[in-house]
């Protein structure tokens, strides 16, 4: 464990974060003349001081990160970096927030979840608003990852973070020979998604401030709104078809979408068995919503029941959390539908949450292998994701993440209603905290603010456990991990 390099990364990160997260705002606060410029000043003048002092006491430390520094940095990065994104909720005046809410809102912030105490959006000064969805959309990709792209000397060891922070079973996969210039490319792409995203929601009918605020939490999948009503604000069909295809978008690998980029093909989307499966469950989720919907006269057509119910579908499958409709007062079969939906998740080496489709689908085909095998005990079976064989290692990975998840899930649950919260809106909190998925049923489902404070400690450990897909988490905690 080399101690001296991972405060000194941290520090790096710190320094970085104090421009990215305070700047931006600090500008849309003096354009729109709200207020707050003192407030991000302030902000920024607090994290970078912190960095900068973590960074002058370990400046001249040249150690290699191993692997459990690795996991260790990433770790940190999230919880340090949700403390110090509290800042500007704490120190405005127009949010008023405990430290426990505030920390609860950065974290689900930074984490993607979209998760919030607030209530009020509407009535918040802009550069807030744009602080929180600025938030999402750095933690989208991982503040880690642009770190690796920016900075050369997070180049010695940064495989080891890239490990740490990458979703899915397989952590090895580089679009490119160096590390870098893969989170480069991961980061160009991201950056080329968003600008569109915003000018299809300006295109569309958004004002220009919405247009880029939404399209920084569509393609981070986060689902922070800038208004209370979420998506159903601006009532727009247009609008709602512009956020289903690029949450669909953000919610497929990037590898994928880098290598339509370098080849100028799509084809390879089609032979992509995670991509399939991802597309089958999307299609077959929204016509089973659009069909309850319709035949339950929920809504008075065809039309509004496939906009409405399409949207919400790609919005929980790929764990955004924007909303159209109030779905907690669908048909009850429909919001647990969409719940069981966001557990799947969207792809790996997406920004979405969830178990991921990848993992799913290994699962399934185990499932299957069985089945074989109780035919024909003495086959030699191989599990096949397209013409590629998986390795039995990888199958183990899966099942043991899908073991460690469920006992997760299952004690979080325990502990919230240990709380005193009524069996649904626990449910539905573990399951939208863990997946990063954000809006859950019942008391939950607008705003987590009215829960017991215990409750929301333990969520924030849920969304952290999500977004660090579990294992990156509960390594820490084993005796093996700190024996040298």
């Amino acid at each position: 464990m080399h101690a001296s390099i991972i405060v000194k990364i941290l520090g790096i990160l710190l320094i970085l974060f104090s421009f990215l997260g305070n700047f931006p705002p600090w500008l849309v606060s003096l354009i729109y003349a709200d207020g707050m410029a003192s407030v991000f000043f302030y902000s920024f003048l607090i994290i970078f001081s912190a960095g900068a002092v973590l960074l002058l006491f370990t400046a001249r430390s040249r150690k290699e990160l191993g692997t459990r520094d690795g996991f260790l940095v990433v770790t940190l990065f999230w919880v340090v970096l949700g403390t110090a994104g509290c800042l500007p909720f704490m120190l405005s005046s127009a949010v008023e927030l405990s430290i426990t809410d505030a920390i609860f809102e950065s974290l689900s912030g930074l984490t993607t979840t979209g998760a919030t105490v607030i209530s009020g959006l509407d009535d918040l000064p802009r550069s807030i608003l744009f602080y929180r969805q600025l938030l999402q959309w750095l933690g989208g990709l991982g503040i880690i990852v642009l770190a690796m792209a920016l900075l050369p000397m997070l180049g010695i060891g940064g495989m080891q973070l890239y490990r740490a922070e990458s979703p899915g079973p397989v952590k090895d996969n580089k679009l490119v020979p160096r590390l870098a210039e893969t989170a480069k490319a991961l980061w160009y792409i991201y950056l080329s998604l968003t600008a569109v995203c915003a000018v299809a929601y300006w295109v569309a009918g958004m004002d220009l401030f919405d247009a880029i605020s939404h399209s920084f939490t569509t393609v981070a999948i986060g689902g922070f709104s800038t208004h209370d009503a979420s998506m159903a604000y601006f009532d727009s069909p247009a609008i709602n078809m512009v956020a289903i295809v690029f949450m669909f978008i953000a919610g497929i690998n990037f590898a994928l979408h880098f290598t339509a980029w370098q080849r100028r093909s799509g084809r390879h989307y089609l032979v992509d068995p995670e991509f399939l499966f991802y597309s089958f469950i999307l299609v077959t989720v929204s016509v089973i919503t659009v069909l309850v919907l319709y035949f339950s006269a929920v809504y008075t057509g065809l039309f509004e029941s496939v906009i409405k119910g399409v949207f919400q579908v790609v919005s929980f499958a790929t764990t955004t959390g924007f909303t159209t409709a109030d779905f907690n007062s669908w048909p009850l079969f429909l919001p647990y539908l969409l719940l069981y939906a966001a557990i799947i998740g969207a792809c790996a080496g997406s920004t979405g949450g969830g178990m991921k489709v990848i993992r799913i689908l290994l699962i399934f085909k185990q499932g299957f292998r069985e089945v074989q095998r109780l035919v024909h005990p003495k086959a030699v079976i191989p599990i096949k994701l397209g013409r590629n064989v998986v390795t039995d290692r990888v199958i183990e990975s899966v099942w043991g993440f899908f073991a460690v998840y469920v006992m997760a899930f299952m004690v979080m649950l325990l502990a919230l209603l240990a709380t005193g919260l009524d069996i649904i809106t626990a449910f539905s909190a573990v399951g939208a905290c863990i997946n990063n998925l954000g809006p859950g049923l019942a008391n939950v489902a607008e705003t987590y603010g009215n829960l017991p404070t215990t409750a929301k400690w333990i969520l924030c450990v849920a969304m952290l456990l999500g977004r660090l897909e579990v294992f990156t988490l509960l390594v820490l905690f084993t005796p093996m991990f700190w024996r040298r």
